[in-house]
């Protein structure tokens, strides 16, 4: 049994009166913070907005692409992380090979739509199945890994209602675009969609905070592997020490 599942009386864990700064670190460190949602809206603004006033989509989708590859750049020269940015360019690049392949510009969105979908089902499942998503994306961010689930019950409680709220959020954000695409035209779909990007989004992880902040703190369980590792070499040491007198 591994450090991370095994039961211990006196687990590895943050102070509580570091939880609240903990967890906001952490979720700003999982979700990109400002400059994540930046490069997430920035793509598709560009091209509702160019679309708007030529009805070109072309001209739309390669702007779109374009910012998306500079925003990448930037973070190359700067060495920052790439998980965000990369991220935003499949997403725009699957919006640009969907609209040319149909010629229907609001076909752009859709895979970013599907994305939401399977993401919002994805939540609710694997909540449901006792292994909320939530928790797997933060609890290598926490260093916590999966010790949440057998070792801090409080913890599982907390990723799970997070994961809800996260599910039900995302099912309710499809339930006003999938209609609208079938309704509505492109400018008006992608001026809402726009509307839609941040609003859930900040809601999910004030929700993600709230529920997380009031959990019991996370076992560290790389330290507690750390210590072990030191523990095992001061026993060798000892022991090797012992066998030279």
């Amino acid at each position: 049994m591994t450090s991370v599942d095994k039961p211990t009386t006196t687990p590895t864990s943050t102070p509580p009166a570091d939880a609240k700064a903990v967890t906001e670190a952490a979720l700003f460190e999982a979700f990109g913070g400002v400059r994540g949602m930046v490069e997430t809206v920035l793509p598709g603004l560009l091209f509702v907005t160019i679309f708007t006033i030529n009805k070109d989509l072309h001209t739309s989708a390669i702007a779109a692409l374009a910012v998306s590859l500079l925003l990448v750049v930037v973070r190359l020269v700067r060495r920052d992380t790439m998980k965000h940015a990369f991220s935003g360019v499949f997403g725009v690049a699957f919006g640009v090979v969907f609209a040319m392949m149909t010629g229907n510009a609001k076909d752009f969105y859709l895979p970013g739509m599907l994305y939401t979908l399977g993401l919002a089902l994805a939540y609710i499942v694997t909540t449901v199945c006792g292994v909320p998503l939530i928790g797997l994306i933060l609890g290598p961010v926490f260093k916590e890994n999966l010790s949440w689930r057998t070792r801090n019950p409080g913890r599982k409680k907390a990723y799970a209602k997070a994961s809800w709220a996260w599910g039900l959020i995302l099912l309710a954000k499809c339930a006003i675009l999938f209609p609208l695409y079938w309704w509505a035209n492109t400018s008006q779909l992608g001026w809402i969609l726009i509307a839609l990007k941040i609003p859930p989004f900040l809601l999910a992880v004030w929700l993600t905070w709230v529920f997380l902040a009031k959990a019991p703190a996370p076992i560290d369980v790389f330290a507690e592997m750390e210590a072990e590792e030191a523990a095992e070499k001061a026993r060798k040491a000892a022991a090797r020490e012992e066998a030279g007198a």
